[in-house]
């Protein structure tokens, strides 16, 4: 059996130094064009941090960090307090249980362009819910957000809420789940209002739960592209333009490889200055562990 297993292992040794060569390979592949002149084609010159000077000084670009700055705050305040409360409506061993959480989970497992495009049907002003309302009577109700310039980028947050509570519910749902029963009888017999033990007893112990959720939510914003293009295209003009669409269009459409790179590395040490935390918290957590 463990001739077996040191075979197994061996046979994936030199597949996964291969993933491991080609990813940082092509991460220090990017790093050093952000450092160069680059347009079209790749240039072998250094012209230090120009490209980044360029970047932060490109209107385009600043105006994209402030959506992706509005989009993630609304976006991962809406999604962890919505799929909190869903995981608590969950847990108090609701009938249909199963069936609950396969339909609150569902969105996730949607593509990012299938959710962009159903929450681009549905937020049309002449075909979606506002067409419904005045086809149902109620001719003043208006709701065209999704192509006014000031809220278009709300719109993006209500699709990705939609799709994402369904993972915080999940996650909160285990930690939950995992909590002792005998807390929660505890806190009956000295009679402190629900409500009450969720913020002050259970929130504080799912502190763990709660980071990682932050965590995946925060690079899932940092990283958001598939449903804006679905959506909006980042329009109307630029009003939902977002990072990412930014690094697309001038890699592809404009050919400026040096531009494009220097905001990828950038977008890349924002993933790391997010993950890292967590990573060293649970680091010291797991040392912790063993010493004891």
């Amino acid at each position: 059996m463990k001739r077996r297993s040191l075979a197994a292992w061996g046979a994936l040794l030199p597949l996964a130094l291969i993933v491991c060569v080609g990813y940082i390979g092509t991460v220090l592949w990017t790093v050093r064009t952000s450092l160069s002149s680059s347009r079209t084609f790749p240039k072998d010159d250094f012209v230090g941090l120009q490209q980044f000077e360029r970047l932060l000084d490109n209107d385009r670009w600043q105006h994209a960090i402030h959506n992706l700055a509005v989009y993630g705050v609304l976006f991962i305040t809406a999604a962890m307090v919505i799929g909190f409360l869903l995981a608590v409506f969950i847990d108090q061993k609701v009938r249909g249980e199963g069936v609950l959480r396969t339909a609150f989970l569902y969105p996730y497992a949607m593509s990012f362009v299938a959710t962009g495009l159903v929450w681009q049907w549905v937020l049309n002003p002449e075909s979606g819910l506002q067409n419904a309302m005045h086809q149902l009577g109620w001719t003043s109700f208006e709701f065209d957000w999704i192509v006014d310039q000031d809220m278009v980028i709300y719109t993006v947050a209500i699709a990705g809420t939609w799709q994402g509570a369904g993972l915080v519910m999940a996650l909160m749902l285990a930690g939950l789940r995992g909590i002792d029963e005998e807390i929660w009888k505890a806190t009956r017999l000295d009679g402190i209002p629900t409500w009450r033990t969720y913020l002050s007893v259970v929130l504080p112990m799912l502190g763990p739960t709660l980071a990682t959720v932050f965590t995946l939510l925060a690079v899932g914003v940092v990283k958001v592209f598939d449903t804006v293009v679905a959506m909006t295209q980042g329009g109307p003009g630029l009003a939902s333009d977002v990072p990412a669409k930014f690094i697309m269009d001038h890699l592809f459409a404009r050919a400026n490889l040096g531009l494009a790179s220097a905001g990828a590395v950038v977008l890349l040490l924002t993933v790391l200055a997010l993950i890292a935390p967590l990573a060293y918290a649970r680091s010291r957590q797991k040392a912790k562990g063993g010493h004891a």
